[in-house]
């Protein structure tokens, strides 16, 4: 099992790399796109319709990838001050509850996005002239990364194999 969590860990890792990839790339897309608009408006008295939609929908993507990133390598929010006393067999538990639980929010960001993809995938958006549903699918894969990522931290775990989580080393403490 060790060996087929490793083989699991550098597929997700080079997932987790090509999402940060990706949502780098989009913050600095989205900050090209409002430099251009503050330009147009400002110094040229003219107006580019369509890049206040597509740098929030590009937001949308930076955010929701950058925090499934986040959520592999154990950068989101906890509150670890019991697990500083807590002997390392609960520690474990506790980090893996916690995992469970994320991945748990990570379904819903799927369900819930997708529903209103299908909701808004009759109406276009009219600057951009694609589909309202292009809106809620960062928010579905986001929701797809953050369930992944969780999933493997837990099976890390039970494999043995140290996570990033904080207070975690090589032998899972």
């Amino acid at each position: 099992m060790e060996e087929t969590m490793k083989s699991v860990a550098r597929a997700t890792s080079r997932i987790a790399h090509i999402a940060l990839w990706a949502a780098a790339c989009g913050l600095i897309l989205m900050t090209a796109l409002i430099a251009a608009q503050v330009f147009w408006r400002y110094v040229l008295n003219d107006s580019i319709v369509w890049t206040e939609p597509a740098s929030v929908m590009i937001m949308g993507w930076f955010i929701f990838l950058g925090a499934a990133v986040g959520i592999r390598e154990g950068y989101h929010l906890s509150f670890d001050v019991v697990l500083y006393m807590s002997p390392l067999r609960l520690k474990k538990i506790l980090h893996s509850v916690s995992d469970l639980a994320v991945a748990a929010f990570g379904g819903g960001m799927i369900w819930y996005g997708w529903q209103l993809a299908e909701k808004t995938s009759g109406n276009i958006l009219p600057s951009l002239g694609i589909s309202g549903a292009f809106d809620f699918v960062p928010l579905v894969i986001g929701g797809v990364l953050i369930v992944l990522f969780s999933i493997e931290r837990v099976a890390r775990r039970a494999a043995g194999l140290a996570t990033a989580r904080f207070g975690e080393d090589a032998t899972g403490d």
